[in-house]
């Protein structure tokens, strides 16, 4: 079974965003919840077969915190 992996970060203008390595499917959503099913449907577009694939999401989380 093929493997998509996806770069997930937080947007600065809020939400989220999810950039697919190695393929060119870039998707957003305001949470997480609403991501992961954007981010089947434009695998789904994307290819244009009956092929099942893992989608892998890399959640990068970024925190300033003062010490």
């Amino acid at each position: 079974m093929e493997e998509i992996f996806f770069m997930v970060e937080e947007s600065p203008e809020g939400g989220f965003t999810a950039k697919g390595l190695g393929v060119s499917i870039f998707t957003q959503a305001d949470t997480l919840e609403a991501l992961r099913e954007l981010v089947k449907d434009a695998v789904h577009c994307h290819y244009d077969d009956n092929i099942r694939r893992i989608i892998r999401l890399h959640i990068v989380r970024e925190e300033v915190i003062a010490a």
